[in-house]
């Protein structure tokens, strides 16, 4: 403890007699305070520079999925589809199952003379899934509850081609071929007015639609088909 005191003392009195020292001393704690006070107002300013930080890489998307149906029970159409999302979500399997449809169709009916709109689905007991085939997709899809198999040859999925795609009313980058102009007379070949006659009024490439002028229920109705619905006469 004397020891301790008498180290102290002598420090003091080195201090004392050295001003130049004391002077020194001073001057790097302000150097110090005044680096960190400017640190941080950079900081808050955003003069710092830092480190860049890199961007996250946007989640690959793998591009050979295919589009495949599979057989359900009568009214499990839309039951199966909520599942096997459920299922995509819980297990992150976003790249092996990417789209599921139930297709429909609007359909237009007329009751006690007032018009009713609803949707039908155009493939009942079936759903169209877009996803990377292998043995363990198949095994998820095939146990789903309410699905009875696969379309193929021996419940073996096949592919769906682009052209059968778009019949079913799947967006595809597949244009049939128009053998029909604006003013032709056409006979609609499938949907709700099949067997119906109408003129041509537009036809609009981009979306693959075709608009006709359909006499019904005594005057001319605008109506919007698909390409694949129409038939020149």
């Amino acid at each position: 403890m004397a020891d301790f005191i008498e180290e102290k003392d002598a420090s003091e009195i080195q201090s004392a007699a050295d001003p130049a020292l004391n002077d020194e001393v001073a001057i790097t704690e302000a150097v110090a305070e005044a680096t960190e006070s400017e640190v941080s107002a950079a900081s808050e300013t955003g003069d710092v520079e830092t480190a860049p930080v890199e961007p996250e890489a946007p989640a690959s998307v793998r591009d050979d999925a295919l589009w495949y149906v599979a057989h359900t029970y009568s009214g499990y159409e839309n039951k199966v589809k909520q599942t096997l999302e459920q299922i995509v979500q819980n297990r992150n399997l976003q790249d092996f199952i990417q789209e599921i449809e139930v297709p429909v169709e609007e359909v237009v009916e007329i009751k006690e003379g007032k018009k009713k709109t609803s949707l039908r689905k155009i493939f009942p007991g079936y759903v169209l899934i877009k996803m990377v085939l292998n043995d363990d997709i198949w095994y998820i899809v095939r146990n789903t509850r309410g699905v009875t198999g696969f379309v193929g040859p021996n419940s073996k999925p096949v592919p769906l081609q682009d052209e059968e795609l778009a019949m079913m009313g799947v967006k595809t980058d597949w244009v049939p071929d128009v053998d029909y102009e604006v003013g032709d007379s056409v006979k609609i070949i499938s949907g709700p007015l099949e067997s119906f006659m109408g003129s041509v009024e537009e036809i609009n490439f981009e979306k693959k639609k075709v608009r006709l002028m359909v006499s019904m229920f005594g005057r001319e109705t605008p109506v919007e088909l698909d390409f694949t619905q129409v038939m020149r006469l």
